[in-house]
């Protein structure tokens, strides 16, 4: 079984707000949901059905159920969060649909739309426009009879409706003729959903047999919601400082209250070789903890197999061949002062501490060297 969640680890993700959730307080991204939802209900005239479940899931509904392979690299706890053998916290919207369909299944309307928002949980490199616990909304229409790829565009349409857009081909266990929406944002594309025809199998596991077909799409409610509003970091959807705050009740363009410099720290450290920028992204939102937020991004600069390293450099490093050399700057800015020197220096030591996988350790208080002992024995 993959290693699961610690109990402290469990009941920090589900501390979380969830900006979509109008319980915990009024938020823009409810305003993109709401808009996203009576856009694409008009289209059909049909019901609406909300169905936003629980943040942990099993891992039936989470993969299984979705037509996910028992081998998908995805189920591996490098991306998921595993809460024990059959519970994850639920790593994308995609996982609250098979209780969705079970429900209708269970009280059949001919024509509706089933609303699925909520934060999900994901293993994300950290930078400005990722985090580790984003928001995404599921649009499913499921309906007695045909569905089609013209409908599939139509409902694309209606969401994007004053924007250049594309679909480019993609695969999806729980669709047929799979789709990528990137929308036109400055010269360039940006990925903000997945869509596609509902796959007939996932609506059958359901109870929603012969006759019954559907459109899906999971829309990045984030990314959506920064783009519309001008929003250069995503960690301001979740800022406290009231004249940012203010700013996130509606759609209005987003008002630069600071542009602090960023503080930065450049680290070279030894990591197991299959390690991605999401797997220190990861290490070290835990280790910060609260003071992850501090973290504007960690870059991977450089990247080098610790075999082709100089023997003395390997040495520095305390690195066995078999690992690799990660060049990372890891860049510091609050989004409410200045950090010092020494504050800095603090962060950077416990982010190196928990990246670092050699033995010889230079931290930044004085510049020393210390070497771990060696527990291969213990």
């Amino acid at each position: 079984m993959p290693e699961p969640l610690t109990p402290a680890q469990l009941a920090r993700d589900l501390a979380v707000r969830d900006l979509t959730d109008p319980a915990a307080g009024p938020h823009a991204i409810q305003l993109v949901v709401d808009q996203a939802v009576e856009a694409v209900a008009a289209l059909w005239s049909c019901a609406v059905r909300w169905s936003p479940g629980e943040r942990i899931v099993t891992v039936a509904d989470n993969y299984d159920h979705l037509g996910y392979h028992p081998a998908d690299v995805t189920r591996d706890a490098r991306y998921t969060r595993y809460v024990d053998g059959r519970h994850v916290l639920r790593s994308h919207s995609t996982a609250m649909i098979p209780a969705a369909l079970r429900a209708l299944a269970a009280d059949p309307a001919e024509d509706v739309l089933l609303v699925c928002p909520g934060v999900v949980y994901r293993r994300d490199s950290i930078d400005r426009l990722h985090s580790g616990t984003p928001h995404q909304l599921d649009l499913w229409r499921i309906t007695r009879g045909p569905t089609t790829r013209a409908d599939l565009e139509e409902m694309v349409a209606a969401l994007v409706p004053d924007r250049e857009h594309r679909l480019e081909p993609r695969r999806h266990p729980y669709t047929v003729d799979g789709a990528q929406l990137d929308v036109e944002h400055g010269g360039a594309w940006v990925e903000i959903a997945e869509c596609g025809l509902a796959h007939p199998a996932v609506l059958a596991r359901a109870g929603l047999g012969d006759g019954w077909s559907g459109l899906a799409l999971g829309l990045g409610l984030d990314r959506v919601l920064m783009l519309r509003k001008g929003i250069p970091d995503i960690r301001l959807l979740r800022e406290a400082d009231p004249a940012v705050a203010a700013q996130m009740t509606d759609l209005a363009p987003y008002r630069p209250v600071s542009a602090l410099p960023p503080v930065r720290r450049d680290l070279s450290i030894a990591v197991d070789a299959h390690d991605r920028a999401e797997d220190l992204g990861d290490r070290v939102r835990d280790a910060l903890g609260e003071d992850a937020g501090v973290v504007e991004a960690v870059e991977i600069r450089q990247e080098t197999p610790c075999a082709r390293l100089p023997p003395q450099a390997r040495a520095r490093l305390g690195a066995h061949p078999d690992q690799k050399n990660l060049l990372v700057r890891l860049v510091l800015r609050p989004l409410d002062r200045t950090l010092s020197d020494a504050e800095a220096n603090v962060l950077r030591d416990r982010a190196y501490a928990a990246l670092h996988r050699g033995s010889v350790h230079q931290w930044a208080g004085a510049g020393e060297l210390t070497e771990a002992p060696d527990t291969a024995g213990a």
